[in-house]
């Protein structure tokens, strides 16, 4: 393939037809033609949250069929995000320059990792890299202070010298081939596999009853109170419920087996309930809503029967969501994740490229010191 390209922009997701979508290398369930254009079409995105649909195609160059794109957004702040970046807005403003807006290549609100230059396996890094290149090309036209590919995997942006590549954790399970959940438990040292089992015991005990079902199952009534349940979480831990009641009903009928939900109810009250994408080998637990405070029901609810689902699907991979090192005692693993950054200001992006060195540095010694607290029986020096 020839690795010259021309580039088109695309302010919504449905100037490109989902079947032309779900060519560029089969993008799994949180980069979705179904998921992003929902988040679009039932009010989740736009000036007013400053996440606004600019999305990127590639096709040869001349024209004709795209093969890969871009999900991307100009962002007029930081919100969403999860990889933050305020000091960096800082240092813009000290130099008498605007971060804002900027460009993401990212979900929204979805801190995920996976690729985010989507085309087929069959293209060639060459044409790969070309992406990159207008991509940049396209950024400096629309004037923007900086592009910024989150929770990347792809090698191309993760080796790429114009890019700074920043280092996160994350805290994922990984299937080792564990039959059942009784098998991973065997993993854990006794104190805290006794812990654990105290911890599931706790929520029966509470009298609540599990189930989890596909979004093909859940009724109108079910998603209206799961909203509900995630607004008034969201709230009360003082954070803006991006996610409208339509986006949930209009994805439970777009994307099927491809949702999760784990409902909690104490008699016939539903009063807890987990939301989770389910990926070709990866599941990816997203939000949550409790009306009552049960002890641990949080845990049962948003990692334990999220394991018990991979471990039954087969499913290499759990990655709960950002941030919370109480994942650790629970078996989850620090996972290093990475963004990759074009900064357009030469200096600046020198400057931050000092700072992310020196940031992957202490990354790294939190991670070691987190992995000597992981609960398996000790195999290391820890």
């Amino acid at each position: 393939m020839n690795a010259e390209l021309s580039v088109r922009v695309h302010s919504r997701l449905a100037e490109v037809p989902a079947k032309q979508w779900d060519t560029f290398g089969s993008p799994d369930a949180p980069l979705s033609h179904e998921f992003l254009s929902a988040l679009e079409e039932t009010g989740c995105l736009g000036e007013a949250v400053g996440w606004i649909p600019m999305h990127l195609s590639f096709a040869a160059k001349g024209g004709g069929v795209p093969f890969a794109a871009m999900p991307a957004y100009i962002k007029t702040n930081s919100f969403g995000e999860f990889v933050f970046d305020w000091a960096w807005a800082e240092a813009h403003s000290r130099a008498g320059q605007a971060y804002y807006p900027k460009w993401v290549i990212a979900s929204p609100f979805t801190p995920v990792t996976g690729r985010r230059l989507l085309a087929p396996a069959e293209v060639p890094d060459s044409s790969r890299e070309a992406m990159l290149e207008r991509a940049v090309k396209a950024g400096e036209a629309v004037g923007v202070s900086s592009m910024h590919w989150l929770f990347c995997t792809d090698p191309v942006l993760l080796e790429a010298p114009m890019l700074v590549q920043r280092m996160g954790c994350q805290f994922h399970w990984h299937n080792a081939g564990y039959r059942d959940f009784a098998d991973f438990l065997d993993r854990f040292n006794a104190k805290r596999r006794k812990e654990l089992k105290r911890e599931r015991r706790q929520v029966l005990d509470a009298g609540i009853e599990i189930e989890r079902i596909a979004g093909s199952q859940v009724d109108a009534a079910i998603w209206n109170r799961f909203h509900a349940l995630y607004r008034s979480t969201f709230d009360k831990h003082g954070n803006y419920p991006a996610l409208s009641a339509g986006f949930f009903h209009r994805i439970g009928e777009t994307m099927g087996e491809k949702i999760m939900l784990v409902l909690a109810r104490r008699k016939s009250n539903l009063v807890a309930a987990g939301f989770f994408l389910v990926g070709e080998d990866t599941l990816y637990g997203r939000y949550w809503g409790a009306s009552e405070d049960v002890p641990s029901l949080h845990f049962e609810v948003c990692y334990y029967q999220g394991l018990e689902f991979c471990l039954e699907r087969g499913l290499s991979c759990f990655q709960p969501g950002a941030q919370g090192e109480h994942k650790v005692s629970r078996g989850f693993e620090p996972t290093p994740t990475w963004s990759a950054h074009w900064i357009a200001d030469p200096r600046l992006r020198a400057a931050i490229a000092r700072h992310v060195e020196a940031e992957r540095l202490h990354m790294e010694g939190y991670m070691q010191a987190l992995e000597c607290r992981l609960p398996f029986k000790k195999e290391s020096g820890c």
